[in-house]
């Protein structure tokens, strides 16, 4: 049995991402979310969030016992990037680029 739950785009760049899931990749997921809960970088809330709604997905859609679900796959990859402009002397201007990446999170019980 296995659930997933994805976030297509968020506006946190895939590198940074990456330092979060690779914390909690393969843990119980009572154990996830406790680091999750503690950590001080913006993607942790976010994965946070995205866990919660694989557990919700795995309780309601499957009827898995929420204690043995752990964390089986969780891949940061990159998505668009937002293009901007900035300003600059003699009317040039200088790209600004906002990476957002895209988070899938599956969790088993097994």
């Amino acid at each position: 049995m296995y659930a997933t739950a994805t976030l297509p785009s968020v506006r946190l760049s895939a590198q940074k991402g990456r330092l979060v899931a690779d914390q909690v990749r393969g843990l119980r997921v009572a154990r996830a979310v406790e680091i999750l809960k503690f950590s001080p970088k913006k993607g942790a809330s976010i994965i946070l969030k995205l866990l919660e709604s694989a557990i919700a997905n795995a309780e309601h859609n499957e009827g898995a016992d929420v204690d043995e679900l752990l964390i089986s796959k969780i891949l940061v990859d990159q998505g668009i990037s937002l293009k901007r402009m900035s300003a600059r002397a003699k009317g040039r201007g200088n790209r600004i680029v906002k990476p957002t990446c895209r988070i899938l999170l599956t969790v088993s019980d097994r």
